[in-house]
């Protein structure tokens, strides 16, 4: 009986010690609750990261619609009349300039050129008579053996004889150039295509048709077409606010939505305006080395006609755009306060936008830390991307982090 009250007081006494332990460890566990809930509570200031800006040179691009032309043509006509009985080269292939490319009957030719080398030895032998006839009546003449009319009539047929032998050359040098023309040469360098006649046909040299194209296609013709509002638009802008002009580089979009790997030049832009279209034509040249341009081709040209080199380059990251559309940035401003401004960013550059409006030389341009960051909201600015800095444990760290491991 003694033994069972000692064992229940012993019982009760553990149950006492056990509620008292577990009241005392809820009161420490609400205490630091708070302490650390204080300590969270507490709003700490924002690290951003910013990048400083400053003007510089950015063009202003242009994308027109353009058709590509060779950069040489011509037409392969005849310049005589006759029977095609040769044709002297590969259709689609590569001529030289003055290579013969046709052949027509030279017979007529040749034998009017026989005629015009016969008609100017009768010539000249003529002339050859009547010069020693006006040698001779000279000194007859000067003796009144003969009339002074008679030796003057010799002088003058003799010059007469002369001019026939002259008249009579260029007759001869006309039926052999017209003899030459039955070989029909190409008239520039280049690619020919197709035949449009063949063998056998009978062709003249007022005919409307050609023989056959020639064009060079390296290298090759791109005409833009731009509205005449947008050039004269741009040609007030040159000089005001820092937009100056600059040769243009081209670039190409093929039909097929490729980029042609060759940059061009504008050559010239024409000084008149299409009636139809409203638009003037600007003329650039491409090297076409792979035979990738053909004539007639629709191609989309980029390219820029002027400068701003009051332009400022703002990564994309640090825009944002209000419901409206209006670009914003946030900047670090006086007191280290973030300040939100409104700029005019209408196109990008690679990476970045480029702003025309709303920004000063030397501007922090806030990138990093806009996720929750307010106009006038307090921050600590440190330069975009900046390495983390870690120091060391003092002694004094070491030793409570060895104890609490203890």
């Amino acid at each position: 009986m003694v033994l069972l009250v000692t064992t229940g007081r012993i019982a009760l006494a553990a149950a006492l010690l056990t509620m008292s332990a577990c009241s005392g460890g809820s009161g420490g566990g609400n205490s630091s609750g708070e302490a650390k809930g204080g300590r969270g509570g507490a709003q700490r200031t924002p690290t951003v990261g910013f990048v400083v800006v400053q003007p510089t040179t950015a063009a202003i691009p242009t994308e027109l619609a353009g058709r590509t032309s060779a950069y040489e043509s011509s037409d392969v006509r005849p310049q005589v009349s006759g029977i095609i009985r040769k044709r002297l080269f590969t259709e689609g292939s590569l001529v030289r300039a003055g290579q013969p490319l046709y052949q027509i009957d030279p017979r007529l030719y040749r034998a009017a050129a026989n005629e015009a080398q016969a008609n100017l030895q009768s010539a000249r032998a003529n002339a050859e008579a009547t010069r020693i006839l006006a040698q001779r009546y000279k000194p007859l003449a000067d003796a009144e053996a003969i009339s002074r009319q008679d030796y003057t009539n010799a002088v003058a047929s003799s010059r007469q004889a002369q001019a026939s032998v002259a008249q009579t050359g260029a007759a001869l040098e006309t039926a052999r150039i017209t003899l030459k023309f039955t070989t029909v040469p190409a008239p520039i360098g280049g690619r020919i295509g197709r035949s449009l006649f063949t063998v056998g046909a009978l062709v003249s040299a007022t005919q409307a048709d050609p023989l056959a194209q020639i064009q060079r296609l390296d290298p090759m013709f791109v005409d833009i077409q731009q509205s005449s509002a947008d050039m004269l638009t741009l040609r007030r802008s040159l000089g005001r606010d820092g937009i100056v002009a600059t040769r243009a580089v081209v670039r190409l979009k093929l039909e097929d939505g490729s980029d042609y790997g060759q940059t061009g030049a504008v050559e010239f832009s024409e000084a008149l305006v299409n009636l139809e279209t409203g638009t003037v034509t600007l003329r650039a040249r491409f090297p076409n080395a792979q035979g990738i341009l053909l004539p007639g081709m629709f191609v989309r040209a980029t390219f820029s006609q002027a400068l701003n080199t009051r332009a400022f380059l703002v990564p994309q990251q640090a825009v944002s755009r209000d419901p409206k559309g209006a670009a914003m940035v946030m900047v670090v401003g006086p007191g280290d306060k973030a300040v939100q401004k409104t700029i005019r960013a209408d196109r990008a550059q690679g990476a970045f936008w480029v702003v025309t409006q709303g920004l000063n030389p030397g501007d922090r341009i806030i990138t990093q830390g806009l996720a929750q960051l307010k106009p006038g909201q307090q921050i600590k600015p440190v330069a975009a991307n900046s390495p983390q800095r870690t120091d060391p444990p003092t002694k004094k760290q070491g030793a409570e982090k060895q104890a609490g491991g203890g």
